[in-house]
């Protein structure tokens, strides 16, 4: 029955003059997320519409859940397009859209006419009366409600004339690209993937570091990781996932420093290394999944210690969220089953029993002083034997 969609989008309708940019970034994004669907479509945009077109044959629920994962479209309209044959035909061609859409006919209506060309004999106002009263003529049981219909019947006078009243909802956002680049970093966990999914729904595209700690992490603990990068690519578009060898780090780092600020410290050095490969892959900032007062390292004082040492902005979109809230996204991202499967992190290993939950900052640099000897090699080393993974 429906053989086009119209995409809605809310933000992008409030931009000036660059507007355009940001519908052509959209357009692009939908066209990649339609390739992994059966069907050929022409997405196109005309005078402040989006629309997709199906030119074959193509699977409606697969079409709609790929659209449903694109970042800037709040609402996907499935759409019947009809040639101007006059109109009455049109009139017959409303019957029959509504015979088909709503078997139950006891339900209230509102016809919503836009008239895009101005040379059709009716105005809008006209067309709203004249086909409500079709519909009620073919359907007594219809019910007009002009303020809060159950079904509002959108007609638009194009080349040709476009019938929806559906709107399925879309993720929202902006589209993927137009905020920018940032590199994630990336745990098994659950708030990390959610903080991907968060940042990049603000159409900022994404890099990812996991640190892995083979023995005291297993293969099957970076597999998650590697699984969790493909949910979030889902909706953040393909990524790099830069796999960090931390084992070594870790280690000297237990061995020279205090145990109560061990989090903290290996925290720092995740943050420089992190940063390290965001400057070589021209991201302008950090997006990591803390939340104030989570667990120990995400204490004010803990967030402002790793803060210390990076020079570019560290973004943190969950940073006021209760955990439930988080575990609620990452029901609906599909994240939340593969986060909690009990394969340990590296973050997870070497704290401590009695971990410092306001550490001073001065201190830890003291502290850090002990490292001197060899961990700028040691980082050096991370940096240069990191493998990458292309993330689809």
């Amino acid at each position: 029955m429906f053989q086009s969609f119209l995409i809605k989008y809310a933000e992008i309708g409030v931009k000036g003059k660059n507007r355009y940019l940001f519908e052509d970034a959209l357009v692009e994004q939908i066209r990649f997320a339609l390739k992994k669907v059966d069907g050929t479509f022409d997405v196109h945009k005309t005078s402040g519409r989006i629309y997709v077109d199906a030119k074959t044959e193509f699977d409606f629920d697969d079409v709609v859940a790929a659209l449903q994962k694109v970042f800037g479209i709040s609402g996907i309209c499935p759409v019947v397009f009809v040639e101007d044959k006059g109109f009455e035909q049109l009139g017959k061609d409303v019957i029959d859209y509504i015979d088909r859409t709503y078997p139950d006919k006891n339900i209230t209506f509102k016809v919503q006419a836009r008239r895009a060309r101005k040379n059709y004999p009716l105005d809008s106002t006209e067309i709203n009366r004249e086909l409500g009263a079709v519909l009620l003529e073919a359907f007594p049981e219809l019910k007009v409600d002009v303020h809060t219909p159950q079904v509002l019947l959108n007609v638009e006078i194009r080349e040709k004339i476009y019938i929806y009243s559906r709107i399925i909802p879309g993720p929202g956002g902006m589209p993927i690209g137009t905020s920018g680049k940032a590199m994630l970093l990336l745990s098994g966990g659950i708030d990390s993937p959610v903080a991907g999914y968060m940042i990049s729904k603000r159409g900022v595209k994404l890099e990812a570091v996991y640190f892995h700690a083979p023995p005291y992490t297993s293969e099957r603990a970076k597999q998650k990781v590697v699984d969790l990068a493909h949910y979030v690519a889902a909706y953040a578009g393909p990524m790099r996932l830069h796999v960090v060898n931390f084992t070594d780090i870790q280690l000297y780092i237990y061995e020279k420093c205090p145990h109560d600020e061990l989090t903290i410290i290996m925290r720092r050095y995740m943050m420089r290394i992190a940063e390290a490969i965001a400057n070589e892959t021209d991201c302008q900032g950090l997006v990591t999944g803390e939340s104030i007062g989570q667990v120990a390292s995400q204490t004010m004082q803990s967030l402002a210690c790793t803060n210390d040492v990076c020079t570019m902005p560290v973004y943190r979109p969950l940073i006021a969220f209760d955990k439930q809230d988080i575990v609620d996204i990452s029901e609906k991202i599909d994240t939340y089953e593969t986060s909690i499967q009990p394969y340990e992190d590296c973050c997870t290993i070497f704290v401590a029993k009695h971990p410092v939950t306001k550490p001073n900052v001065n201190v830890i640099r003291i502290h850090e002083q002990n490292l001197e000897e060899k961990i700028d090699d040691m980082v050096k080393e991370a940096l240069e034997s990191r493998e990458i993974i292309e993330v689809e």
